[in-house]
């Protein structure tokens, strides 16, 4: 019988989404796989192709607003997975994170083998304790630690980013050869100011390209503002599209203009080319589109790699040096390369 594993990502729905490879890795050599994930990132893990299941846990060391500790919920949970009764763990985090309080509570559970990234020394909470490079991207680094556990990417699985697809488009988008337009951001110092992404969607306009502005329900304001009033070839779509609809607005543009957000790593798990107002708050070369066409727009800046959440710096720097004609030739050269992959 073929071991239940259970894959944890607990932070958020783009960090889920580059863990998609890993999670088919790891499929391919299990009986069953249960995805631990974040309430952030849960509609992004029910995506995944290969999860036969999902648990939720809100975790009080993850996040920039952790809620507090519960001693009650805290038991609860172990008990939670010690009834659940995996076989196996890998624990999924990026650089800065430590996997050790989850692996503390797996091996709690009872959980007979946990594997983690781990630059601490981990005592007895980990079987395998892994180590990759520093400049790897995201989507390697879960794959390296799979495959150090024994799995590989099934024959013919080319570790892209991959999604179910099981969602409708919203009423209402554009006619004519669209961008998806996603302003938002987790964090503000990732974001382009909206009164930037509002000429862009008006210089998008003139230059002959419908626009969906997507945004998720609390940034319905954000998305207004940068969709303008009412008028034709311009779909504000703010709050109407869950993920499974939000990449099915991704899938049938041309490109998609966003941050380094969750939304251009949806837009690479179906394929459409992304530009991306890329702040260097973290390194690009973790973070970026993961194979799919893609073009970073940002300026170099001596603060980058600041993880800050607010830009302290006056005028943004990194992203307010970046003219929206850039991102219109960006969208440009984008469109033209897949109008030509097309065509082959």
């Amino acid at each position: 019988m073929r071991p239940h594993a259970l894959v944890a990502r607990l932070d958020n729905a783009g960090d889920v989404l580059l863990a998609g490879p890993a999670v088919r890795a790891v499929a391919a050599g299990s009986g069953r796989v249960t995805v631990l994930c974040g309430p952030r990132g849960e509609e992004a893990a029910r995506l995944l192709p290969g999860v036969d299941e999902v648990v939720v846990y809100e975790a009080p060391w993850v996040g920039y607003d952790p809620r507090p500790l519960e001693r009650e919920e805290t038991l609860a949970f172990v008990e939670r997975i010690s009834r659940l009764a995996p076989d196996r763990a890998l624990i999924l985090t990026s650089f800065h994170q430590s996997p050790l309080p989850l692996a503390l509570l797996l091996r709690m559970a009872g959980v007979p083998f946990i594997a983690a990234n781990s630059v601490d020394y981990p005592g007895a909470l980990l079987d395998l304790r892994h180590r990759t490079p520093d400049d790897i991207h995201e989507v390697e680094r879960a794959l390296s630690l799979a495959a150090a556990a024994g799995y590989r990417l099934p024959p013919g699985d080319d570790g892209r980013l991959a999604v179910t697809r099981s969602g409708s488009p919203p009423a209402g988008l554009p006619e004519r050869p669209y961008v998806a337009v996603h302003p938002g951001a987790s964090v503000p110092a990732r974001a382009w100011r909206p009164g930037r992404y509002a000429r862009l969607v008006r210089s998008l306009l003139e230059a002959g390209w419908g626009v969906a502005v997507t945004g998720g329900p609390s940034e319905r304001a954000l998305t207004a503002r940068v969709a303008g009033a009412r008028r034709p070839g311009v779909a504000d779509l703010g709050g109407k599209t869950g993920l499974a609809a939000l990449a099915e607005v991704l899938a049938g543009a041309e490109v998609v203009v966003t941050g380094n957000t969750g939304p251009a790593h949806l837009a690479a798990a179906v394929g459409t080319p992304v530009v991306s107002l890329f702040a260097p708050t973290v390194p690009a070369v973790r973070w970026r589109p993961w194979r799919v066409p893609h073009l970073l727009l940002y300026r170099e800046v001596p603060c980058a790699s600041c993880r800050a959440r607010v830009c302290p710096v006056e005028g943004h720097p990194c992203l307010g040096g970046v003219a929206e004609e850039e991102v219109v030739w960006a969208v440009e050269r984008l469109a033209g390369s897949r109008v030509a992959e097309r065509a082959r």
